[in-house]
């Protein structure tokens, strides 16, 4: 056996020791025994499926054939998370980017942010959406210089509308799953067949349930089974599938002349089944709707109407600027809401809707005082003077708002938690700001009926308008009795424009459309007689929502108007005529 000589050994030795030196870094950074440091953006694809990593890199390729096949594999693929980067990449804020290591990434950057006097991006994962982070665990952040836009052309972005429509299927929100759900079954795609089926299976909620069987029935109506066909025809019938209708009503059109795209005997029964079942059941849902929205037109009219009941129904003060009391109410809401966005938060911003209320009240109320006190006050038992005065004070609060605010309108954004409505069936839903305006205005007149029949205070306001100089004998300063009963009036009014803030837009015209009805409910209900304002208020509302559907608005009031004319002449003191010895004088 051959011995290796010392110089060799050595150079053995040395040899091994240079190849360890060399392999250290590598030892250390992959598998050594020191501790690795964080990977960089270790969070940003947490929990990605194996397999969407190279689609994703994809949708950042030149090539605009593998950008669309890309596409299709994430949109297949069913994962929510994904949502994020298609949305991204349809509204070209989907970046290619090289981060401190030289790996080229794809990542979503939007709405940037000021940071030492330079715009800079938040960048945030195309899984999930979730932010990249440093070695120190901090958002990572990017000037616009140092991203590259990923652009599409028309064709590619139209095509990615239908993926999203699939993966909202499984997103949190449920109102987004059941829009994408009705979309889906529009679009009628039988490849989405499948995503609609694992929807359904793993969905909870009620109404998205009705919109994904909604969406089956229709992709099925154009299946090659007459058997399937007939199935969903009858499905969507039983359901109640309103957005289905024009399409099963497209399946047996000309019929007759052989040109329907259904030929079928048994499904084209099952089809005018359906429709007959759903267009009874639109009957029923417009029914509902019509008394719901003439019970909502009713309380805002009440809620309107209160205030004048007690400064003319009370007081026989015709207040023509009734009206513009109520505009006030509404821009001490307009202002509430804008002094709470530029101040607070915005998770907390939806709490000025229930300060803006007392306030509008506080703000009518303190005006009517100021107006009671300086004009109104020496205008008793003079109408005419009366009406006139008003009507000028009107123009003037009209003005003055056209000259602080402008003359275009201004918008109150609902409070959160009065959006959308409350659902009882399919078609049939009752928006929650209208049941707050109802419960309001209940509110309201059981307010007044305590204060006004049920208390001191009110004794004290029926005694002095029903004969003054008694009340004064019997030691009522009546002077302060009206200021106040004049105030609560105009409170009534200001609290009424907040809470016309929740239905439309506010303007210097507000209280012009709803001066004229006011009066209408408190003459016909009976002059000072809360009982009669709310029976007028449900009767005139109800009335006006019961003819609009047939003579349109503007004619429906005209007939209303005439009906109360011919009412009054034979009931000139309303509904609810004042009793008493004292009722002609």
């Amino acid at each position: 056996m051959r011995v290796p000589s010392k110089k060799h050994k050595y150079g053995s030795i040395t040899a091994t020791l240079l190849a360890l030196i060399l392999l250290l870094p590598i030892l250390t950074a992959n598998g050594g025994s020191s501790v690795p440091s964080p990977a960089f953006g270790k969070d940003a694809g947490e929990g990605m499926p194996a397999g969407l990593g190279q689609s994703i890199r994809n949708m950042g390729d030149e090539d605009e054939a593998l950008q669309e096949a890309a596409i299709v594999d994430l949109g297949t693929s069913g994962d929510a998370n994904i949502l994020p980067a298609l949305e991204a990449l349809q509204s070209g804020s989907l970046y290619r980017w090289v981060d401190p290591r030289d790996e080229h990434r794809i990542v979503i950057a939007r709405d940037p942010v000021d940071r030492n006097g330079e715009q800079s991006y938040p960048l945030l994962s195309p899984y999930g959406a979730k932010p990249i982070l440093d070695e120190k665990g901090q958002a990572v952040f990017e000037r616009e210089g140092a991203i590259e836009a990923i652009r599409i052309g028309r064709r590619l972005r139209i095509a990615i509308a239908p993926w999203l429509d699939r993966l909202r299927l499984f997103s949190p929100s449920a109102n987004l799953r059941e829009s994408a759900a009705t979309k889906v079954g529009l679009y009628g795609a039988p490849e989405a067949l499948p995503q609609l089926d694992r929807a359904l299976l793993t969905e909870n909620d009620r109404w998205v349930r009705t919109a994904l069987n909604e969406a089956i029935g229709l992709i099925q109506l154009v299946d090659d089974s007459p058997a399937l066909r007939k199935k969903a025809a009858e499905k969507l019938g039983t359901i109640h599938a309103l957005n289905a209708l024009p399409t099963l009503e497209e399946r047996i059109k000309s019929y007759e002349t052989g040109e329907a795209p259904e030929q079928d005997i048994a499904v084209i029964e099952a089809i005018r089944g359906a429709i007959q079942k759903i267009e009874a059941w639109t009957v029923w849902t417009r029914t509902v709707e019509t008394i719901f929205s003439g019970i909502s037109l009713s309380s805002i009219l009440l809620l309107v109407a209160l205030g004048l009941a007690i400064t003319f129904g009370l007081m026989g003060v015709i207040n023509m600027a009734h009206g513009e009391l109520m505009m006030l109410g509404a821009y001490t809401t307009y202002m509430t809401q804008e002094i709470f966005v530029g101040i607070l938060p915005e998770n907390l911003r939806d709490l000025y809707f229930p300060l803006a209320i007392p306030l509008a009240f506080v703000v009518a109320a303190a005006f009517g005082l100021v107006l009671e006190k300086s004009i109104i006050r020496r205008l008793y038992g003079r109408p005419l003077e009366t009406l006139l005065a008003t009507w000028g004070v009107s123009l003037i609060l009209q003005q003055g708002v056209r000259h602080i605010f402008g003359a275009a309108n201004v918008d109150v954004a609902s409070p959160a938690w009065l959006r959308g409505g409350l659902r009882l069936a399919t078609g049939i839903q009752f928006p929650y700001n209208r049941l707050f305006i109802i419960l309001l205005s209940l509110v309201s007149v059981f307010g007044v009926y305590l204060l006004v029949l049920r208390s001191p205070i009110g004794l004290k306001i029926r005694a002095v308008t029903q004969n003054r100089e008694m009340s004064a004998c019997m030691g009522i300063t009546t002077q302060r009795v009206d200021a106040w009963t004049f105030a609560l009036g105009s409170g009534l009014a200001g609290m009424a424009g907040a809470a016309l803030t929740l239905i439309g837009n506010i303007g210097p015209d507000l209280g012009q459309s709803y001066i004229v009805d006011s009066f209408l409910v408190v003459v016909t209900g009976g002059v000072g007689k809360l009982a009669g304002t709310v029976g007028a208020a449900f009767g005139i509302g109800g009335l006006n929502k019961l003819l609009e559907p047939g003579l349109g608005a503007i004619y429906a009031k005209v007939l209303i108007l005439l009906i109360v004319i011919l009412f009054l002449q034979g009931k000139p003191s309303g509904l609810f005529p004042a009793k008493g010895r004292n009722v002609d004088m």
